[in-house]
């Protein structure tokens, strides 16, 4: 007989918010989740079965804590690479694959895929050092983004000008063509090792343009049929392309000119998702384990119009959080509030999200704002 799910224990490397979720969806399946993470009080520490303090970048620490597990995942991508290979090389699935992680760690050589693969995305150059930018042919203003370690709106940088340049990056950089959009939207699709693979409904997503973080999520999206059905495929086409296992969230861009451009890869569950727990038949989380342990693909329509809010800690708090008007949006219908377990707020920090269902999408979003107006991570 074939190992159940529950037969199988699951290495997570990275302890955040991700992870937790993860586990929350994993322990409905009795499954037995480690996790390795550097915070010795990061948010999956008490929900999981083994917890290892420890970093996630060392060879050693990753190979050792590897060979616990039968299954390895990620919850972020700066992970090391070598002993994921070596952990594969002696049998253990470590899903998404090592090497589709080393090509997304890389903005870069992700860019150079699109390329070579005809995913449309905006014109770039890459530059090695800081004095390369003065002798490339490159139109201001451009937005310029580390190939390496960027996140949560970390790592980029708006260039208007020769200026600008003597604060740019000094680390292998990407230099990007300055899309002129009309919305951001993100479109999370699922592959598992049999080869069948499910996309969830597009979504669009406002950011905060000081913390160059998702603000507001809203699923499902109203554009027209055939421009979802389009970013749809160049999802599917990407997962096909890498040949992944598990979750891939795809960022884009939809011009004014109605094109579709891609931004940017994550391939793990993401924060433009995190509405699927209350909003659609399965979740990110619930999809992307289904996924790794080889299981059917869930039904990811929408149930109802979402709006997801980011729980941010507020602009000059620093200390262990509190929860302001928390009690205030919890009357309102179809509120969901999700704290991911971190003692201490600072500015801009992801604290949790709140994800509000309607019928009626504008009810939706109506709430959603009296959620933003309400709650505040404060210390």
């Amino acid at each position: 007989m074939a190992k159940q799910i529950s037969d199988l224990k699951l290495g997570i490397l990275g302890g955040g918010q991700l992870g937790r979720m993860m586990i929350q969806e994993a322990i409905n399946y009795n499954v037995t989740a480690l996790v390795l993470d550097p915070d010795p009080d990061a948010p999956c520490k008490d929900i999981c079965s083994y917890f290892e303090t420890g970093s996630i970048t060392d060879y050693e620490t990753v190979y050792n804590f590897g060979k616990r597990a039968d299954i390895i995942t990620i919850e972020i991508e700066k992970v090391n690479i070598e002993a994921l290979e070596q952990l594969e090389k002696e049998g253990k699935m470590v899903f998404p694959q090592s090497r589709v992680i080393r090509l997304i760690q890389d903005k870069g050589v992700q860019k150079q895929f699109f390329k070579e693969n005809d995913i449309p995305t905006a014109p770039f150059q890459l530059v090695n050092h800081k004095e390369d930018f003065t002798h490339v042919n490159f139109p201001f203003p451009y937005m310029l983004k580390q190939r390496r370690d960027g996140y949560d709106g970390k790592g980029v940088m708006k260039i208007n000008n020769v200026t600008d340049l003597d604060n740019a990056f000094t680390a292998p950089s990407l230099m990007e063509h300055l899309v002129d959009f009309e919305k951001e939207i993100a479109v999370i699709v699922c592959r598992n090792s049999d080869g069948d693979i499910k996309t969830f409904p597009m979504v669009e997503m406002e950011f905060n343009a000081e913390a160059n973080l998702v603000e507001f999520l809203i699923s499902p999206s109203t554009y027209p049929a055939d421009i979802q059905e389009k970013a749809e495929n160049i999802a599917k086409n990407i997962a096909l392309a890498l040949n992944i296992t598990g979750l891939l969230a795809v960022e884009m861009f939809i011009t004014k000119n109605g094109e579709i451009l891609v931004n940017e890869l994550a391939p793990r569950p993401h924060n433009s998702g995190h509405h699927t727990i209350e909003g659609n038949f399965v979740s990110q989380f619930e999809q992307h384990l289904r996924s790794i342990f080889n299981l059917p693909l869930g039904d990811t329509r929408s149930r109802s119009n979402a709006v997801m809010i980011n729980l941010l800690g507020e602009k000059g708090h620093e200390g262990v959080a509190k929860y302001e008007g928390l009690e205030k949006i919890m009357s309102i219908e179809g509120v969901y509030v999700h704290l991911y377990g971190k003692k201490y707020t600072k500015p801009f920090r992801k604290m949790g999200h709140v994800t509000i269902v309607d019928k009626n999408r504008d009810y939706a979003i109506e709430k959603a704002n009296r959620v933003k107006q309400t709650l505040k991570v404060i210390s």
